[in-house]
């Protein structure tokens, strides 16, 4: 038996609201925190999230391969039809630490390279981005209500753009780049939840001009491309998941619109 899109969207929000619970178990009482071989933090919420998603994935109708940050090494590849899920169990854990709620759990369907279904879910926040390809893009409140959202555009002449930056990945090419784009405002922010921003249309653009990887980015791409917008490599290509292999994304911009625009770099 296999799950149509909309039936897969309603699957992995689940599992990843599973992972958000278990997240907040940890995030209600102290907690240790363990330093990673690339010297990145880890504490047991990244490991109870994941083992939470990855029993969730694998109980699905229809087998498909798992590249979790937390488990690397068992990843065997994309499956046959190139497919495969792309999980980051917490992203923002050094905003999990600082304890500003700016946390997600990020679960993304890739497909042949491109994400076409993803899941970001922010536990603390009480709030869900979900998007599919046929489905659309959603936000979710607190009471379960799912809102379609859309992306803003090009803003309108004589308004600042909104750039969404990053609070704990500041970027020391960041100041050439905002210098070029004109006048904006600054809209600081944790994990793939900048991403969702532009999605939504509280945000207008997101450089990310420092490394991130596969899985930061993978769900809120979809997202962001389900609500009409573009992430693409300075280059101007779409951020691309086909070689998972190579981990690391270039530096990529999130642009509120769906086309290239005059003013976009």
């Amino acid at each position: 038996m296999t799950m149509n899109r909309a039936e897969l969207l309603d699957a992995v929000e689940r599992i990843a609201r599973e992972a958000g619970d278990a997240i907040m178990q940890t995030y209600a009482r102290d907690f240790s925190v363990e330093e990673k071989e690339d010297k990145s933090p880890l504490t047991e919420a990244d490991k109870a999230a994941h083992d939470v998603i990855v029993a969730g994935l694998k109980a699905l109708p229809e087998a498909i391969t798992i590249l979790s940050e937390e488990d690397i090494d068992a990843f065997p590849g994309a499956d046959a039809q190139g497919r495969y899920w792309l999980v980051d169990p917490l992203d923002g854990t050094k905003e999990f630490i600082k304890r500003n709620d700016e946390f997600t759990v990020n679960i993304a369907l890739i497909e042949h390279g491109k994400p076409v279904l993803g899941v970001v879910v922010a536990p603390a926040l009480d709030t869900a981005y979900l998007a599919a390809q046929g489905v659309g893009a959603f936000k979710v409140g607190k009471e379960g209500e799912r809102t379609p959202i859309q992306v803003a555009g090009k803003p309108s002449a004589g308004s600042p753009w909104r750039v969404v930056g990053s609070r704990s990945h500041p970027s020391p090419d960041l100041a050439a780049w905002l210098e070029q784009l004109g006048e904006h405002e600054l809209v600081p922010m944790g994990s793939s939840l900048k991403l969702c921003l532009v999605a939504e249309g509280r945000a207008d653009v997101y450089p990310r001009l420092g490394p991130t990887c596969l899985w930061d980015t993978g769900a809120a791409q979809a997202v962001v491309e389900q609500a009409g917008g573009r992430v693409e490599t300075q280059e101007g290509e779409p951020l691309s998941y086909a070689t998972p292999e190579q981990r690391l994304n270039p530096h990529f911009v999130v642009w509120g619109s769906a086309q290239a625009l005059s003013t976009d770099r």
